[in-house]
Order: C-alpha cells, then sequence, then structure tokens
C-alpha cells in the first residue's frame, strides 16, 4: 500500500539528537515489522542539557515517531550514565539569553512545543532514565507517560537556587504526581531526591539497581533503603546517608562500575507489555490520562513563558551567569547579598549583577552555599 506522508519536512540529523529504531522483542523473540523509537539526548559532556538545537531535533523526533506506522512506543533517554538531563544549556543562556528577554521568550515557545510533543506523541513514552533527571530534564521526564531509573539517579529542581522558577512543567506535573506540600519542598528548596524516594513518593513506575561490585548488582550505597522510619518517626526510605555512612558508601560506591544492562532490560520488558494490547484503545487510554497533565499544562504554559523571558532581565541574568562562570565548589549567586541591597532599594541593572557575581565566588559565600546543600 502506497502511504500518504503526514510529517511536516523531511527526516534529517539533528547535532545532539539521536534517533534510532530498536527491534521490538517479546518473551526473547524479535518481532518481525515492529519496533521501538529511541530518542537520546546526545551532550554527554554538558549532562545531556538541551541546547536550542536539541530542542528541535526532540520536538521533530516526538513527531517523527508518532507518525511511524512500525513504532510500538518511544524510549526518550540520554547518552552515558551520569544524566538523563540537566536541563536547558546555561552556557547558552548565560552567553545568549541572559539580558535578551525577546531572545529567550521566543526560545521558551519551542521548550513550550518540545513538552507539549511529548504529550501530544500518539506512541506511548517511555523515560529511561540514566542518570540525573533535573530542571528542565525533570520537567520533560515528567511529560511522559512512565519513568524507568537506575537506582544511582537522582531527580529535583534548580531553579529558585539558580534564577529561575520551575515552570516548563514542574510547577504544573510535579504536585500530580508527589502531591502538594512534597512538589512544593522540591521545587523551593532544590535538593535532590534519590531514585528510591521518588519511587517511594510516585514519581517513578520502576527502579533497578545499576552498581556492580564483584560481579553482582547491589543497591545504590548513598541511599538508606533498609528501614522505614527514624527515632522521630519520619520516613526515611530513599532518603540519602550522612556522616560516617556516607563516606563508607562513597568509598563502596567508587569500587563499583556503573552497568545499564537492567535497566535496558526492564524498558524492554515495559515495551512489550504495551505491545501487547490493542493500540488503539492504548492510544486512548493513555490520551485520557494524559488530560490530567494538560489541563494544568495549557492553562499556565503561555503566562510562564512570559515571565520567563523577563526574568532574564533580573535574577535569571545574574543566576545562570553565576552558574556559568563559577566553580565546580560554587556556582549560585549570592542570595543573601540581593536581598540586602533589594531591602536598601537598588536597582536591578549591570552594576548589581556583576556586584552579585563577585559575591557569588567569594570564599564567604560559596562555604554558605556548601553548607546549605544536600549531605
Amino acid at each position: 500500500m502506497d502511504f500518504k506522508n503526514h510529517d511536516l519536512t523531511e527526516a534529517r540529523e539533528v547535532p545532539g539528537i539521536r534517533y534510532e529504531e530498536k527491534p521490538l522483542y517479546v518473551s526473547g523473540e524479535r518481532v518481525p515489522g515492529l519496533h521501538a523509537v529511541w530518542i537520546t539526548l546526545d551532550n554527554e559532556k554538558q549532562f545531556n542539557s538541551y541546547t536550542t538545537e536539541m530542542v528541535k531535533g526532540v520536538i521533530l523526533g516526538m513527531r517523527r515517531a508518532s507518525n511511524d506506522r512500525a513504532c510500538v512506543a518511544v524510549v526518550f533517554t540520554g547518552a552515558g550514565d551520569r544524566a538523563f538531563c540537566t536541563g536547558g544549556n546555561t552556557r547558552e543562556y548565560a552567553e545568549y539569553y541572559a539580558g535578551r528577554p525577546e531572545e529567550y521568550a521566543q526560545y521558551m515557545r519551542l521548550f513550550n512545543d518540545m513538552v507539549s510533543a511529548i504529550l501530544a506523541c500518539d506512541k506511548p513514552v517511555v523515560c529511561r532514565v540514566n542518570g540525573m533527571r533535573i530542571a528542565g530534564g525533570q520537567e520533560i521526564g515528567m511529560a511522559c507517560d512512565f519513568t524507568v531509573a537506575q537506582d544511582l539517579a537522582v531527580f529535583g529542581q534548580a531553579g529558585p537556587r539558580h534564577g529561575s522558577a520551575p515552570d516548563g512543567g514542574s510547577t504544573d506535573f510535579l504536585p500530580l504526581f508527589v502531591g502538594i506540600e512534597a512538589a512544593m519542598e522540591s521545587c523551593t528548596a532544590c535538593e535532590p531526591w534519590s531514585a528510591h524516594k521518588a519511587h517511594r513518593l510516585g514519581l517513578v513506575s520502576r527502579i533497578v539497581p545499576a552498581l556492580r561490585i564483584d560481579g553482582e548488582f547491589v543497591a545504590n550505597p548513598l541511599v538508606e533503603t533498609r528501614r522505614w522510619t527514624n527515632e522521630l518517626g519520619e520516613i526515611v526510605h530513599g532518603e540519602f546517608v550522612v556522616g560516617n555512612e556516607r563516606r563508607a558508601a562513597k568509598a563502596l560506591l567508587g569500587k563499583g562500575v556503573v552497568d545499564l544492562s537492567r535497566l535496558d532490560a526492564a524498558v524492554d520488558e515495559l515495551v512489550a507489555k504495551l505491545a501487547n494490547t490493542f493500540p488503539g484503545c492504548l492510544t486512548k487510554t493513555i490520551q485520557s490520562v494524559r488530560k490530567h497533565k494538560l489541563a494544568h499544562w495549557d492553562a499556565n504554559r503561555e503566562t510562564n513563558r512570559a515571565w520567563l523571558g523577563l526574568n532574564m532581565m533580573t535574577e535569571a541574568r545574574a543566576g545562570f551567569r553565576a552558574f556559568n562562570e563559577g566553580t565546580k565548589e560554587c556556582r549560585e549567586a549570592d542570595f543573601l547579598l540581593l536581598r540586602r541591597r533589594l531591602a536598601e532599594g537598588t536597582v536591578w541593572g549591570p552594576d548589581l549583577v556583576e556586584e552579585l557575581l563577585a559575591g557569588a565566588h567569594g570564599e564567604a559565600h560559596c562555604a554558605s552555599v556548601q553548607g546549605a546543600g544536600a549531605p
């Protein structure tokens, strides 16, 4: 049969994006004529942060997979084993978009279209979390229909600590997954969650071990996975260990290797389950469940885009530059200095930004930031 072509443009390679068709296996047997599409963020050196061109590539990839008649599911992932995605490319933000609100608003139009393309994909979308899922990476991950993660991964937000608000999806989606209180804590304090905690709270469908020591898979030693409550009655399952226990865990971590074979097996198993359904009924069910996300996303995305653009003249301008120009140990602006200057009536401008950047790299500020971070 000669099919009509419903693609908007011809398929093309986009730098930083890998689009691959991978065989479908059911019960260990390859299924002829069917496959899964893997869309991979391929910017491993920068923790798979997405550039403007990569955003376009994700949009094109989701549309292409939607129209692929032999595709049963999309697997959305990142290259390597350190990160799924850490959000937008901060170098690009700091060096091009900072101070240019109209340009950033155009970029955010593309970002919104990327989230919408995931939510509108005619195939189920599985987020394969191979490492960190942070900031905008968390947002595009939550737009997916399923999340399968290796248990060394961490999840979280970065907005208020780097000059933005997590309005690219987290303020819309996260309360639906984990409730308002937990979402509020994550979005404001920006402290990372382990994969175990994310699974306990309902953010992740499944987690699998990825650390192999002496040939055996072991659970993430940096995370408390054994007990459920501490002496105060607080649930600690999934929390990061501290003190001497953390030092011992890091030493154990250094003895192992990361092996994502179980992650791939879990993803393949899920795709096989999805393939063994009526395709039309599966698509309608996914669309019906997605409506809960879309109700919030469609109501807020344009006003959020406008605010995020304007914010590039003030806090984002300082925050992204501080991250881009800082050191590994200290990449955050001097928040307390900013609060003092604003209380004194200082007007936002280049002089204030430069003062904040100078303060951001001072020893006292860097020590306070490190003290306030996660254990």
